[in-house]
């Protein structure tokens, strides 16, 4: 954080948990292995691990581990298989049932939806151990751990339960994926987004009682936090 800030990368006046400033917190901190932790002079990369990709089919944003995608992948276009729960998408991966080319989508596992948002960790795991990184995009309003690999996205957002157009996909339908250019299409008509927008209904909750369903109530965006208001 001081090499950031040497940078003037970030802002040292944010007051953090400790009760004092983020300059007060790391002045006098210094990098003793710059093979561990690289300078700003010379980084491990041009730019951060994270993309952040917009588009209509995530107006309010979706996140990529672009230094985990192959270069094959950076930019990607192919038909959605559309599925409601990470289970449901696991099996179709694991029966043979993906194509290379093919473009996952895994809905209603954002903060409302699953509720919470579990790791999707069986989906791209069986991708990888297929031999199908190289060729197929999974996209979905859950979200994925920090070892992820392959062209992964999640956190789209509005999610599925909250009424985003990932809610309206189906299968089929075209998606383009640009990470250099942080976008993300929909192959289909506003008109034809809005048209399936004004019949969706959602579905059943998968909990109605309890701590869990009140916060599927209350729960925000991923985009803005995942947080209960």
């Amino acid at each position: 954080m001081n090499e950031l800030s040497r940078a003037g990368l970030i802002d040292n006046t944010c007051l953090t948990v400790t009760g004092s400033t983020v300059e007060d917190n790391i002045k006098n901190k210094g990098i003793l292995d710059n093979t561990v932790i690289r300078s700003t002079d010379t980084p491990y990369h041009a730019e951060g691990g994270l993309a952040i990709l917009f588009g209509n089919l995530a107006p309010q944003g979706c996140v990529v581990k672009q230094s985990a995608v192959l270069d094959e992948m950076l930019r990607h276009e192919g038909p959605a298989r559309v599925f409601d729960s990470e289970e449901e998408a696991s099996r179709a991966i694991m029966d043979g049932n993906i194509n290379k080319g093919d473009v996952i989508v895994i809905r209603y596992e954002g903060p409302m939806g699953g509720p919470g948002m579990r790791e999707m960790l069986t989906p791209t795991s069986a991708i990888v151990g297929m031999k199908l990184d190289a060729h197929v995009a999974l996209l979905t309003d859950g979200r994925f751990s920090g070892g992820t690999k392959g062209a992964a996205i999640g956190h789209i957002s509005p999610e599925a339960m909250q009424k985003g157009p990932i809610a309206i996909v189906q299968e089929g339908d075209g998606i383009a994926i640009d990470i250099p250019a942080k976008k993300i299409a929909l192959k289909v008509s506003d008109q034809e987004i809005n048209e399936r927008l004004s019949k969706w209904s959602p579905p059943q909750p998968k909990i109605t009682h309890g701590y869990m369903a009140r916060y599927a109530r209350m729960v925000s965006s991923a985009s803005e936090g995942a947080v209960v208001k």
